[in-house]
């Protein structure tokens, strides 16, 4: 593997000192700026249970822990290299017991049936296998017309998406027809899937049906 694949590959589960260097600049650039734009969309609860799979560098948890003052925000993460930074970079709240990280995986969510009102995944679907079990997994999760949140930097539709496909193992750029699809398919309704053309930045939205 070259250099260039190993450093990108840790996009997917970052780990070691490449993670953490990846995990440091989910926090930042463009994905602090696509984070904002995204969260300018989405309709945050001010109390019950949010969740943020795929937290990364913990940014999207504080910012949901700023828009929800009365919530309980849990993050989870398949790399411990990002567990342990979503920790820190939130450490005052998780102190608090206002905020939670835990390490698990989509594709078995280690919660209740019902627990969230929000669950929002940030550059994370495209490393998720077998999506439609995974979006089953997020809808089993979620209470009765709660919100589901997919936000990606890239809408599928550039040249430059089937490079990244083949630098980083398993990633997948989804269009927008192929969520609306999948979460179609699995019973989500209400869906709704828009891009910003100039950045090319996608968000999804969908509610969990009665």
């Amino acid at each position: 593997m070259g250099l260039l694949s190993k450093i990108f590959n840790n996009a997917r589960k970052p780990d070691g000192f490449f993670g953490k260097i990846m995990v440091n600049g989910m926090n930042t650039g463009s994905h602090a700026a696509m984070s904002e734009w995204a969260f300018a969309k989405i309709t945050v609860p001010n109390e019950g249970e949010l969740l943020d799979i795929g937290c990364g560098g913990g940014a999207n948890l504080a910012r949901m822990l700023e828009r929800s003052k009365n919530g309980q925000v849990t993050g989870i993460d398949y790399s411990a290299v990002s567990v342990n930074k979503s920790r820190s970079f939130n450490s005052e709240a998780v102190q608090q017991k206002r905020c939670t990280v835990l390490e698990g995986d989509v594709s078995k969510l280690p919660f209740t049936n019902e627990q969230f009102q929000l669950v929002t995944a940030f550059e994370t679907i495209y490393f998720w296998p077998d999506i439609e079990h995974c979006f089953k997994e997020v809808q089993r999760v979620m209470s009765q017309g709660a919100q589901f949140c997919i936000v990606n930097e890239s809408d599928g539709e550039q040249p430059s998406d089937a490079k990244w496909s083949s630098i980083v193992e398993g990633m997948h750029p989804y269009n927008r027809e192929e969520i609306k699809e999948h979460l179609e398919n699995v019973g989500f309704v209400d869906v709704e899937v828009s891009v910003d053309e100039k950045r090319h930045w996608l968000i999804a939205t969908a509610k969990k049906g009665n």
